[in-house]
């Protein structure tokens, strides 16, 4: 054990507190210092007058950062409870020019990472939690994971979803015996909502990813990575709230110092690279994303007093990253990804970790629970982001045979066409006819041996523009 790992050890959760005051990072313990029982809350006033209650547990003048005997006891604790996931070697490592692998926790039985955490703070509650329950808001994974694991465990679970929650999640979380409150037009008129249950039914409010538990559970995946992947030199983590890499992070420091994190964030929900920029966690704006399981508009105080020390790099990318990702894993390793789950891999094809060539990489796919009609639009996203999926417009003579002779050529090309349609009206020569074709080729090349062959035939062609996937890393 190095000698970070035996400092943490020795001043983990059960171990001393640091000074209190003044905001300082806490540490608290899981059986001492920290038990779960309902705390005294407290309320704050914010514009307009609102009362805010604030979670005991997750109190930004008294951030909770955790440590690697936390992480331990987490992986005691949920040993046998939950999946301990695969990390095979990526059949494309020989393309991307590094040493790659895998991490699959969407295998998982609820199709998420938050399995771990969530089994972890139902089983350090006392007796008499146990038989009160617990409360948490949630649109999906964190919801999913808490009703099915306090479903096994016989611990009464409430989960308030907003509206904009998807209705099989919503159905999964009933389906598991939990009561599921469907109410709020956002994520925070639902915490809100379940923050005063919590106060007034005495229920602990677990958040999903600043929870000092849930944390430490979710740090349980670095524990495994380091027995699958020995001395790695990068592990990349996809960032929401925080408390993934937090956890992951401070196993991982622990035990391979040397090895360097990198948390990636999608261009659309990119709050932790705000906190860092702010010095302190700060609210962001959150834009419609691929990756909603990463779309916390307010990294967890805790998580990012965990991770900001440990943290060696963040990265932000593009959603189109993310399409391109989801497709790869796909196709090359017949892993069906969520967004939040492609957001490491989508680093990696969209140039940010070039420097990582030749090196041992790790990336963690945290999550597969994607809605089957957003699948089909990231598929063909992707698709049109590597330029395999083109559109055009051509016109073509509107005597008998014109079109017959356009799908012809395409078929000589080995083009499938997707979708076709022609307009006549708002052309001014009566004699020809615009066609409207969308394509599937089976690269750029291909596209651009199409685009060369039929500005051959044909005076009039409008080709869609050039592919961000291609743009960008020409």
């Amino acid at each position: 054990m190095s000698q970070q790992a035996k400092v943490d050890t020795q001043n983990g959760l059960n171990g001393a507190s640091a000074n209190k005051s003044n905001g300082t990072v806490q540490q608290l313990g899981t059986s001492s210092n920290l038990e779960l029982t309902v705390p005294h809350t407290r309320t704050r006033h914010v514009s307009g007058g609102v009362e805010e209650i604030v979670d005991p547990f997750c109190d930004s003048k008294n951030p909770k950062r955790i440590s690697f005997h936390d992480v331990t006891s987490a992986a005691f604790l949920i040993k046998g409870g939950v999946e301990r996931t695969p990390c095979p070697r990526s059949t494309s490592s020989e393309s991307y020019g590094m040493d790659l692998y895998l991490k699959k926790d969407f295998l998982q039985y609820t199709g998420s990472f938050k399995e771990r955490g969530a089994r972890y703070a139902l089983l350090s509650l006392t007796d008499e939690q146990k038989l009160k329950g617990v409360i948490s808001a949630s649109l999906g994974n964190h919801a999913l994971a808490l009703c099915y694991h306090g479903w096994k465990l016989a611990i009464p679970v409430t989960v308030v979803m907003p509206k904009a929650a998807p209705i099989m999640k919503v159905q999964k979380c009933r389906n598991y015996k939990a009561r599921v409150i469907v109410e709020g037009q956002d994520m925070g008129e639902a915490k809100s909502l379940a923050m005063r249950m919590s106060r007034e039914e005495q229920l602990l409010y677990i958040n999903g990813y600043d929870h000092p538990h849930i944390m430490a559970g979710q740090g349980t995946i670095g524990l495994e990575i380091l027995e699958q992947v020995p001395e790695p030199d990068v592990v990349v983590v996809p960032v929401g709230g925080g408390g993934l890499i937090a956890g992951i992070a401070t196993a991982v420091k622990a035990l391979s110092p040397k090895t360097k994190i990198i948390g990636v964030e999608s261009e659309k929900c990119a709050s932790f690279s705000k906190a860092m920029e702010n010095k302190g966690p700060i609210s962001t704006p959150i834009k419609n994303t691929l990756a909603d399981g990463l779309a916390v508009p307010k990294v967890g105080v805790n998580a990012y007093a965990t991770a900001l020390p440990l943290i060696d790099r963040m990265v932000v990318v593009k959603e189109e990253w993310i399409a391109v990702a989801i497709l790869r894993l796909v196709e090359e390793e017949k892993c069906v990804v969520e967004g939040a789950g492609g957001a490491g891999l989508a680093a990696i094809l969209a140039g940010h970790l070039d420097d990582l060539k030749g090196k041992r990489v790790v990336v963690l796919l945290c999550g597969g629970n994607i809605d089957t009609t957003v699948f089909g639009r990231c598929l063909e996203r992707g698709l049109a982001a590597e330029g395999r999926l083109v559109k055009f417009n051509v016109e073509v003579s509107d005597r008998p045979g014109g079109i017959n002779d356009l799908c012809s050529r395409l078929v000589r090309l080995g083009v499938s066409i997707k979708d076709i349609m022609h307009e006549r009206a708002w052309l001014r020569d009566i004699y020809t006819v615009e066609v409207k074709v969308v394509c599937e080729t089976r690269d750029w090349e291909h596209s651009l041996e199409l685009k060369n062959e039929l500005k051959k035939y044909y005076s009039k062609v409008q080709f869609s523009d050039v592919p961000l996937a291609i743009n960008e890393k020409a």
